[in-house]
């Protein structure tokens, strides 16, 4: 099993009570979350499943 890293960055929504989450490293991957944990929580599950449909279409994982 291989271990991936991945930044990420998390900011308070403008137009809501919620945070946004998101990896610069993968574009198009991102997440919210009522709570900095929630979206903490919703982008690791996000970077898995992006990661996930990655590997199956046999593109390359970036890494910093």
């Amino acid at each position: 099993m291989k271990f991936y890293s991945f930044q990420i960055v998390i900011e308070k929504e403008a137009d809501d009570e919620g945070y946004y989450a998101y990896s610069p490293t993968l574009p198009g991957c991102f997440s919210n979350g009522k709570t900095i944990e929630a979206a903490k929580h919703n982008i690791r599950q996000a970077i898995e499943q992006h990661v996930e449909s990655m590997l199956t279409h046999d593109q390359p994982v970036p890494q910093p």
